[in-house]
């Protein structure tokens, strides 16, 4: 073989691996120009469109009013007095007529689909002076708390409510309060409306203490053993309310509402000494409702 045969060899090698580098330095820099191209990772389609919330837009109906009611001086007395019970809630206009039972805190149906509610709520907590009753005396004052949380309730017939809500305290208590009902409602006759269903409350200790717990220095001042109050299941009970609806504005109720104090709320020994854990409250009411629009 000549020296000229052997160089076109080599040339032909050459050619050949600088052909082969070429065309990977091709792939490499096309590469980012195809990822540019497509998402590295393409995820499969949610099985169901989220729900989102309906503009605040539009109009609203708001129910208003004001009720009297004859229930236990404080959680867990054996006497009681007399208080005004604010009304309050609000609904989209041409929704179903909503039914509120006495135990609903204020509330605002910002979600409102056929057979399903949920909302903001609150409510409002007074607060305890132990000089106005016996009772407490040596126990301290419980500042008035402010309960905010939402709700939910369903129904799974045009009869029957299921509501729940779950607040938190801000103020005479930091703890957290989950309420839970259950609603039949019984159309008599036009306009007049019977309901009734069972009640069950929970509260964390946060939310219990204040009012059930006895520390060392409220012991020595009031007389009662110390006693250290933890949260979980509070009360169950029963409530029965009759309403009539005047006309489409204006509607008055009456209702009666029985709670019996669990756990440690029941056995606090100011429950058991000096209260009752069986708690009645009967009430009246009247509300006005009225629309108005959101632009």
């Amino acid at each position: 073989m000549t020296y000229l045969d052997e160089a076109a060899l080599r040339l032909t090698a050459n050619a050949r691996r600088t052909t082969a580098l070429l065309a990977a330095l091709g792939t490499i820099i096309a590469l980012p120009q195809a990822a540019s191209a497509q998402t590295a990772f393409t995820l499969p389609a949610p099985p169901f469109d989220l729900p989102m919330l309906p503009s605040p837009s539009g109009n609203w109906t708001v129910m208003v009013g004001i009720g009297g009611e004859y229930t236990p001086d404080f959680v867990g007395s054996k006497n009681g007095r007399f208080l005004p019970i604010p009304i309050f809630t609000i609904r989209r206009a041409g929704s179903i007529d909503q039914f509120r039972g006495p135990r609903d805190s204020a509330s605002i149906a910002l979600l409102d689909v056929g057979n399903f509610r949920a909302g903001p709520a609150f409510k409002y907590v007074s607060s305890r002076k132990s000089d106005r009753y016996a009772e407490l005396t040596g126990l301290g004052d419980v500042k008035a708390a402010y309960e905010l949380g939402g709700f939910v309730e369903y129904y799974p017939v045009d009869w029957l409510r299921l509501r729940s809500e779950l607040r938190q305290g801000l103020g005479g208590h930091t703890g957290a309060v989950a309420d839970v009902s259950a609603d039949v409602i019984v159309p008599l006759i036009q306009r007049l409306t019977v309901s009734a269903g069972p009640r069950f409350t929970w509260k964390s200790t946060k939310a219990t203490a204040p009012y059930f717990g006895v520390d060392a220095v409220q012991a020595a001042a009031s007389g009662l053993p110390l006693y250290d109050a933890r949260g979980g299941a509070h009360s169950v009970g029963f409530g029965s309310q009759i309403s009539y609806r005047i006309n489409p504005q204006w509607e008055v109720h009456a209702y009666v509402e029985y709670e019996k104090l669990l756990g440690d709320a029941a056995d606090s020994p100011l429950v058991k000494l000096r209260g009752s854990s069986n708690q009645t409250t009967v009430g009246l009411g009247a509300s006005y409702s009225f629309d108005f629009r959101i632009r």
